[in-house]
Order: C-alpha cells, then sequence, then structure tokens
C-alpha cells in the first residue's frame, strides 16, 4: 500500500504530507509537527532530485526521512528553548516573588516563627521573627505559599 501511494505520487508524496503535517501544526498548535513537516517536506525535495536513481525506493526514503525528523525535532527544540524572551514584567505569575521589597503591617502577631500580613487585597502568611501586632515589616523572599519578613 505505501509502496503504491508512492509511486503513484512519486517525489510529491513527501510534500503532500509535509503540508498536510504543516496544516496540522496550525490546526493544533504545539511546535511539534512543524519540524515534522520541514523533514517531509525536506525529503520530498530530495526526493525530486533523486526519484529516477536505484538506490532511491520508498524504504530508504521513509528512513532518510525518520533520520530528517529526528534532527529537524532536535534543532527545533533548541531554537524555541535558546529564545529566552525579555519581558516587562519578570514575576507575572509568581506573585509572591514579585511582593519582594514590600513593606506591610503585621495583621496577626509573629508567634512561634508564624503571623499574618494584608498587602494589597491578600492576606499573607509570613514566616519571621515574634512580633506584636501592628509591627512594621519588609517581605524579603518567598518560598511559594509563605512570605519570608524581617523587622523594620
Amino acid at each position: 500500500m505505501i509502496q503504491r501511494i508512492v509511486t503513484e505520487l512519486g517525489p510529491w508524496a513527501w510534500w503532500v504530507l509535509g503540508i498536510v503535517l504543516l496544516i496540522l501544526e496550525v490546526l493544533m498548535p504545539g511546535v511539534f509537527l512543524v519540524w515534522i513537516g520541514i523533514a517531509a517536506i525536506v525529503t520530498g525535495a530530495l526526493s525530486l532530485l533523486l526519484w529516477e536513481q536505484t538506490f532511491w525506493a520508498w524504504q530508504v526514503q521513509w528512513l532518510v526521512f525518520a533520520v530528517l525528523s529526528l534532527i529537524a525535532a532536535v534543532i527545533g527544540r533548541r531554537i524555541v528553548s535558546a529564545r529566552g524572551q525579555v519581558t516587562d514584567q519578570p514575576h507575572l505569575n509568581q506573585r509572591g516573588q514579585s511582593l519582594i521589597g514590600r513593606t506591610a503591617t503585621l495583621e496577626h502577631p509573629i508567634t512561634e516563627g508564624r503571623g499574618r500580613i494584608r498587602l494589597d487585597d491578600t492576606m499573607w502568611s509570613v514566616q519571621g521573627p515574634d512580633l506584636p501586632v501592628g509591627a512594621r515589616v519588609r517581605v524579603t523572599a518567598s518560598n511559594g505559599r509563605d512570605l519570608m519578613v524581617e523587622a523594620i
């Protein structure tokens, strides 16, 4: 069946496969099918050049496609991951990190190392030295759900 499809479409079978994969990437974005689609198009270009050669059987074409797919996926992953995106909001979705350096007044005293402060519209659990209600504190770090504070 594969041999019949490849024989009937000739080298254009790879171009069709490449375009189908690129269309699927548009419909289901994930930045993966694009690299395999590019590998199929390159295999199609090689097929246009080598179609009349006796060694260019469909098995060799699939092997070349598989190798090119792996190479393209590795290169593509490096390209995508190497793009360090500079942003004007480096702490977006890291709210605790964005609070470092802010000051607040204790709403609940810090006893045994734990207390609560209000920053903006949120009550935060804090860890730090024992302090009474109303003491001013500065956020020094965030460990996920708790803020580390120090007296000011």
